[in-house]
């Protein structure tokens, strides 16, 4: 069983994706990365899945990597990533598909299910709400004071200036402050991530993935399709400590899901996946194989 992770590059939907691939399983997995992260954040888990008799793969979504880098704002619009997705398993050539999202990766996800787009397997999303959840708490106390950044990032330039600030030390900076292990984003993990942030026009491009959601407002079929009852089997897996997200936006979501697990990570910041690596696979592992999935 090949679990060594390669990289390919792959033509869908008229871009070419940057993606990271591992194992050679009938079955297929596919991982979505979040901001200001890379498919290197499913580093600990390609392995794992790969070894579950999957061959799954981790795209750098478009504008990061050697991703290719639309360069409209509405290049970036929620149902385009969602497409993105479909396409890529399209060309992937499979009949079902089992989701992997963390952050905005995780969000494409939960829209990519809802919307129901192509037959999944399963969904398993990492510290990111369900979209109903988002919606009607952002505008609230207190999660309207933890989401500020969403606002700054509509200023035009600015953002992308301070975050490129001593060659993008701000983007590890992200990691490494709000990490509570600190020990899992040493310096050469910190350089990955600025090293993307780097690349002309990459913190733009990351940066119009919140643009474009803000321009688009919420339409009534929007909401129409967030309020539809989920019927994909889905794993929720929650680092406690998230600066960026409450651990109450999770609070309803078993009324939203048919089949629904959620598991809390005390003392484990927003990076969950790469900062509890072994605790996440055990989740993932359990749940992938209809056990029980264990406690944090």
């Amino acid at each position: 069983m090949n679990t060594e992770i390669r990289t390919e590059f792959i033509e869908a939907n008229g871009l070419t994706f940057e993606v990271d691939v591992c194992g050679d399983g009938k079955k297929f997995a596919i991982c979505l990365h979040g901001f200001p992260e890379l498919s290197y954040s499913w580093r600990y888990q390609l392995p794992l899945i790969a070894k579950l008799g999957y061959t799954v793969w981790a795209p750098n979504l478009r504008g990061y990597g050697k991703s290719s880098r639309p360069k409209r704002v509405n290049d970036y619009s929620l149902d385009i990533l969602v497409e993105d997705v479909a396409a890529l398993i399209d060309v992937a050539g499979v009949e079902s598909t089992l989701l992997i999202g963390h952050d905005w990766g995780g969000g494409i996800a939960w829209n990519f299910a809802l919307q129901n787009k192509r037959p999944l397997d399963g969904l398993i999303v990492m510290n990111i709400p369900h979209p109903l959840l988002f919606y009607k708490n952002m505008i609230k106390w207190p999660q309207l004071g933890k989401s500020w950044y969403i606002l700054a990032f509509q200023i035009p330039k600015l953002p992308e200036l301070l975050l490129g600030l001593k060659g993008a030390r701000p983007i590890g900076g992200m990691f490494y402050k709000m990490a509570i292990d600190k020990s899992r984003f040493p310096r050469d993990v910190l350089e990955k991530f600025e090293e993307n942030a780097r690349s002309p026009g990459a913190l733009t491009a990351m940066i119009n993935y919140y643009r474009a959601v803000a321009r688009s407002g919420t339409s009534n079929e929007q909401k129409r399709i967030m309020e539809t009852t989920l019927k994909t089997p889905t794993l929720m897996i929650w680092g406690e400590e998230d600066v960026a997200l409450g651990r109450e936006l999770t609070y309803g979501t078993e009324e939203l899901v048919t089949d629904f697990t959620i598991r809390y990570l005390p003392n484990v910041s927003h990076w969950v996946q790469q900062e509890a690596p072994e605790t996440v696979n055990k989740m993932v592992e359990a749940w992938i194989m209809g056990d029980e999935v264990p406690q944090a």
